[in-house]
């Protein structure tokens, strides 16, 4: 099988970065769903984990991605969710080669129908921002999914990205009252039409800002960039008893201390593979999540966070992604579809 895989870490404009190579076909396990891959989506984690790579080559090269979608082209003998046929999508697991092939072997459990009414690029944006914003919002936030907590006000701090396109739409359909930050009159005006009831600016003092909102205290914040660049003031900001929800590491150390501790706030982290990591006896709730996803596609309660397609799939167009998440400046998310002949 021709795969794209990245042998060690060069810089993204460097042509063998991601390369073409004759991979090993994709192992059938007992509860593994064989997929031909229709469509990929790129996220910042792709060039974080090409980064890590190091500069000696590994013995195979390393196929990334971790957003599809495509059609179900052979089932293990376990599986009872999925037959020949579905059309699928899911973004699978960090420990098992990614979706940069045109074939992959992946969970049943992980996986969801995809939504008819879109094509395999739409639903490729989604699996993996859609799954992270649910489970940091509801699982690790425990803000109520069916409205108990309407009016609460929750700050999202970087909100047009691919997982805050997402969080601020699930924060709305929860009924939350929703900040976003951003800094670009593009970005601004792409976290209003994703649902945000206001939009502050990350470069500027947030406090002042959100004064002239009324708002004085967050009973709910999520910070989707560095923690340690906003520690001071999301600690000033949280409400006592508060949450604040993180999903990158801090560049540096940072105060557990107060105020966080005098107000009894609580931190807590998401990070999506981690029931597949340590084979959680709850992993199906990805594919169920993904389910409750495609409903409200369906239903047009969510909108579209794909901004940009580029085909074909190729180490070119991968190699442009890639450099776009590093560039930090992508709006929603960006797809890939149908394979380059090589």
């Amino acid at each position: 099988m021709h795969a794209i895989g990245a042998t060690r870490y060069l810089p993204v404009a460097d042509p063998e970065s991601l390369v073409w190579f004759d991979a090993p076909e994709p192992v059938l396990g007992p509860r593994d769903l064989l997929v031909k891959v229709e469509a990929i989506a790129v996220n910042p984690v792709d060039a974080k984990i090409r980064k890590s790579l190091g500069t000696v080559p590994p013995s195979v090269p390393r196929i990334l991605g971790w957003d599809a979608s495509g059609t179900v082209v052979a089932v293990g003998a376990e599986v009872v969710g999925f037959q020949v046929g579905d059309g699928v999508f899911y973004a699978g697991e960090v420990t098992r080669p990614g979706c940069n092939a045109p074939l992959q072997s992946v969970d049943e459990r992980l996986v969801a129908c995809k939504p008819r009414s879109i094509g395999f690029p739409e639903a490729a944006s989604w699996p993996l921002v859609a799954i992270t914003a649910w489970e940091l919002l509801f699982e690790r936030m425990r803000v109520d999914v069916d409205g108990g907590d309407a009016g609460k006000s929750l700050l999202i701090l970087n909100g047009a990205g691919g997982v805050g396109s997402v969080l601020i739409q699930l924060a709305k359909h929860a009924g939350l009252r929703v900040v976003a930050t951003a800094s670009r009159a593009e970005s601004s005006a792409w976290c209003r039409d994703m649902g945000a009831d206001h939009v502050i600016n990350h470069h500027q003092a947030l406090a002042p800002q959100l004064a002239e909102l009324g708002i004085t205290e967050l009973p709910l914040i999520i910070n989707l960039h560095l923690p340690d660049l906003y520690w001071k003031q999301t600690g000033e900001l949280i409400a006592p008893f508060g949450i604040l929800g993180l999903v990158v590491e801090p560049a540096g150390l940072v105060n557990a201390g107060d105020p966080m501790k005098m107000k009894c706030a609580t931190v807590v982290w998401e990070w999506m593979f981690a029931r597949a990591k340590f084979k959680t006896a709850d992993r199906h709730r990805q594919g169920e999540i993904l389910a409750e996803i495609a409903k409200l596609i369906e239903a047009g309660k969510i909108k579209p966070i794909l901004r940009k397609t580029l085909s074909p799939i190729s180490p070119d167009t991968l190699r442009e992604a890639h450099a776009a998440m590093e560039a930090g400046t992508a709006l929603g998310k960006w797809a890939l579809e149908g394979w380059e002949d090589c």
